[in-house]
């Protein structure tokens, strides 16, 4: 769902939650069939998910474990599989996906309870991502990460711009304008118009077209692929632009800001939006929703999957089966914006009709499937997250007076071949 960058201290706790968990004693599930044991990363909630499941099955208990960052629970999960002591259910963020479905031999296959009768209920190119070569299918998505913006309209009337979510979807077009309009909003107020040009800038344009980091045929195209370049040429223009708060995506002084309006506006794929209401609780009604620049997109979603030595399988599954049905999504969309990734809800009056209040009764449903029906599919590989990493890296570098926004693109090459040796 989310990017967050790993620090030694983080990632330390989460591999000694690792060996406290996956070990053995009181941590270890029993395996008692009703029970499981499931990791989550933090900031999304995911207790109010166990708590609707635990609530209509009353037999169940559920330890839920949030690791830290999804780029944490991956790296703790990968060294719970070294280590033959595993959690029963793990969600595992998009990105950090492909590595996980080279060795799908590590997973249950979920084809064995009935994952191949109901792959058909999810998109096509959500579901494939969950799917080895050989055919086992080792995660079900959870949701999507369609895009549009999220803008304060009490911030935008004090600049003298439009305020109706129509209109300000009218402001940019383009990314370039999108730019444009940051420059009138700060001109107008002295403030910064947008966090950060690396997630909110980068992260969205290189996510709307058909081939970002790999080719459909899984090889490394990054530093030949226009799509990639293009996107950071603007993020580049955008973080000299004088429009961005310098805050990066997740972090303390980032989320603290958000309630303060030291920023107005804020690139949100659907998870985000739990976001803001969580980090600004008070800002509500003050919030608006408008289309993407570009019109579509995708950053994020995740997938549910169950390592190969889980002691409560079916347990684990009969959670995925309920929580991550069409209806189980559309209930989930309902309470807290996250996407479906099943269609045959996109339609249903709960999901196109419902209005959030928290974001000036905005038609978020309506407005995130847009910007997915829109999209063409990518591949994201194994090395997707690092490449992406470094990218974002190199442009925080130069947003923040470190880089040299001539030498930004080469250095970034340069490390990203570092990281993954191509």
């Amino acid at each position: 769902m989310k990017l967050r960058k790993t620090t030694p201290v983080v990632l330390a706790a989460a591999l000694a939650l690792t060996a406290a968990c996956g070990g053995g004693g009181s941590a270890q599930p029993a395996g008692d069939g009703k029970s499981f044991e499931f990791w989550s990363f933090s900031g999304i909630n995911q207790k109010r998910s166990v708590g609707v499941y635990q609530k209509a099955n009353p037999g169940v208990q559920v330890k839920l474990t949030e690791v830290g960052g999804s780029t944490e629970t991956a790296q703790a999960l990968t060294t719970a599989l070294a280590g033959g002591k595993v959690p029963d259910l793990v969600l595992i963020q998009g990105d950090d996906l492909p590595k996980f479905v080279q060795q799908p031999q590590n997973f249950q296959d979920l084809r064995q309870f009935g994952a191949d009768k109901i792959k058909g209920d999810y998109l096509d190119w959500v579901i494939s991502q969950s799917t080895a070569k050989s055919g086992e299918i080792i995660g079900i998505p959870t949701d999507v990460g369609g895009m549009a913006v999220a803008y304060r309209t009490d911030l935008f009337k004090q600049a003298g711009l439009p305020t109706d979510r129509e209109e300000v979807s009218k402001l940019w077009p383009t990314w370039d304008a999108f730019i444009e309009t940051g420059k009138k909003y700060t001109a107008a107020t002295g403030k910064a118009f947008v966090d950060n040009a690396a997630t909110s800038v980068f992260y969205q344009a290189v996510n709307q077209g058909p081939q970002k980091y790999y080719d459909p045929s899984g090889n490394v195209v990054y530093a030949t692929s226009p799509q990639v370049k293009t996107a950071f040429d603007l993020a580049i223009k955008a973080a000299q632009s004088g429009i961005t708060a310098k805050l990066s995506s997740f972090e303390d002084g980032w989320s603290a800001a958000m309630g303060k309006g030291d920023y107005a506006v804020i690139s949100a794929p659907s998870w985000l939006l739990e976001q803001i209401r969580n980090n600004a609780p008070d800002t509500k009604g003050k919030w608006d929703v408008a289309k993407i620049p570009g019109g579509a997109g995708n950053w994020g979603g995740s997938y549910l999957a169950i390592p190969k030595g889980a002691a409560n399988p079916k347990a684990a599954w009969d959670y995925i089966s309920k929580m991550q049905s069409p209806q189980g999504q559309l209930e989930n969309f309902v309470e807290s914006g996250a996407l479906p990734t099943t269609p045959s809800v996109y339609q249903d009056p709960k999901l196109i009709d419902r209005k959030d209040p928290f974001f000036s009764d905005a038609p978020t449903g309506k407005i995130y499937t847009d910007s997915l029906l829109g999209l063409k599919p990518f591949l994201i590989g194994t090395d997707s997250a690092a490449i992406g990493q470094e990218f974002l890296n190199a442009i925080t570098n130069v947003e923040q007076g470190k880089g040299d926004p001539a030498k930004a693109w080469d250095s970034a090459l340069a490390n990203i071949k570092t990281a993954i040796g191509k």
